[in-house]
């Protein structure tokens, strides 16, 4: 492994440990010429559908980017990265079962709203507003009318009236 502060090639692993909830390894490792320590993180290498952009450009799979998205919706909200992290594993394990080997970029945007949706109402909005790109306020608005319909409609777990 590449020390990424030296760029030396011979790093050793230090403590190895398998990631909660997910099939991922955490490796601590140390450098062998500057030793600095650094983690990285092993999982195995699923096939995932290509993805066909809104243009037809195809590009692989990348779930950084749909971390990067994800993040960037709950930022200044109260979400930890462990939570962010399982809300992209689950994302990429719905494309991991996908029959087919391509996958439009406009499915898997609605498949992290939804996951957004369940887990943070203001996250979902702050994703929708950038990923449908809200040509103006009024259908932003509509957005959230739709949103407070559905919330008024839904039961309540705590067994309350709706909001």
């Amino acid at each position: 492994m590449l020390c990424p502060f030296c760029k030396n090639e011979e790093t050793r692993v230090v403590d190895s440990r398998v990631v909660k909830d997910t099939a991922a390894v955490r490796r601590r490792r140390a450098c062998d010429r500057c030793e600095r320590r650094f983690t990285t993180y092993e999982r195995v290498e699923e096939l995932l559908p290509a993805v066909v952009k809104r243009d037809s450009r195809r590009e692989p799979f990348d779930r950084e980017k749909i971390r990067r998205g994800i993040k960037l919706a709950f930022k200044k909200r109260n979400m930890s990265e462990e939570a962010i992290d399982a809300l992209v594993d689950g994302i990429e394990r719905q494309f991991q079962d996908h029959p087919e080997r391509e996958v439009q970029s406009v499915t898997i945007g609605e498949a992290v709203m939804e996951s957004l949706r369940k887990v943070d109402e203001v996250a979902y909005v702050r994703f929708a507003s950038v990923y449908r790109q809200f040509r103006d306020v009024n259908e932003f608005m509509a957005e959230l009318t739709r949103i407070l319909s559905t919330r008024t409609q839904a039961p309540r777990p705590d067994g309350a009236a709706g909001a």
